[in-house]
């Protein structure tokens, strides 16, 4: 029992501490714009390094996943007769679950950690107090940029995963399974409505401001040198995908309800 009770002492208390993080970083965000101080530069700077260098491997994760869907459903499909529906049931599911999740988990293995390091290193190093000491917010120099860099592209890279994705699909639907590339696009075209990419983009963008809120909250929290760098970058891949997987189950019970409720 002391055992449960500490986990969850360490676990309420660093959700605190990341509430109070992302609160600040709201904070700072609206001060800037309202005083015309906000850093845009370091901002695109942020997005530059999170989802330009992250491009090759959203490619590689959404060709590979629509290629995999259309051969996995692709023959089940055609020997039921309902070939037709494969295109529209393969963006269906890239649009809503597959491609915010795994662009999600992509860029969390490389933003993430790359965040936690980064800061990690500058707290042990002692810069954050230097930028104390210069009277520049940590959260607002630190924090402000990453935090939108990651939200921002996380949504950019999730639309390229959807359609790389479905190019992928279509090539192995025309080659492999024996569909025309016109049902291919027909199928999408009847099946995914604007609501189901909506849905999907905004789990994305959401799931980008929780890979940047911890990776900076660990980075903040490192201490103990080189080695509690590694275990700081490592908590942060960690600590992001299981919070990536375990929030997504609300916000699609909760897009479900709204489009139930208000589209439909």
């Amino acid at each position: 029992m002391n055992l449960i009770r500490d986990y969850a002492g360490k676990f309420i208390d660093s959700m605190g501490r990341m509430s109070i993080l992302f609160m600040q970083t709201l904070y700072w965000t609206f001060h800037n714009l309202k005083s015309g101080k906000f850093d845009f530069k370091n901002l695109i700077e942020q997005m530059s390094r999170i989802g330009v260098d992250s491009l090759l491997m959203v490619v590689i994760t959404g060709v590979s996943t629509g290629a995999v869907l259309v051969v996995q459903i692709g023959y089940q499909f055609a020997q039921m007769g309902a070939q037709s529906y494969v295109g529209g049931v393969v963006s269906l599911a890239m649009a809503r679950e597959l491609a915010p999740i795994l662009t999600a988990i992509v860029v969390a293995g490389r933003v993430g950690s790359s965040i936690a390091a980064e800061i990690g290193t500058m707290k042990i190093t002692e810069q954050i107090d230097a930028l104390e000491t210069l009277a520049t917010n940590p959260v607002d120099y630190l924090v402000v940029p990453r935090f939108w860099g990651c939200t921002i592209m996380l949504f950019m890279l999730t639309i390229f995963t959807n359609v790389v994705g479905m190019i992928g699909g279509s090539i192995v639907a025309v080659y492999q399974i024996g569909l025309t590339f016109t049902s291919f696009v027909d199928s999408i075209l009847y099946m995914l409505l604007i609501q189901d990419l909506m849905g999907g983009l905004v789990k994305a963008s959401i799931f980008g401001a929780i890979i940047a809120v911890i990776g900076c909250y660990k980075g903040f929290s490192t201490v103990g040198g080189a080695e509690g760098v590694g275990k700081s970058t490592t908590d942060a891949v960690v600590v992001s995908i299981m919070m990536i997987l375990a929030v997504n189950y609300f916000l699609t019970v909760g897009i479900n309800n709204f489009n139930v409720a208000y589209l439909q």
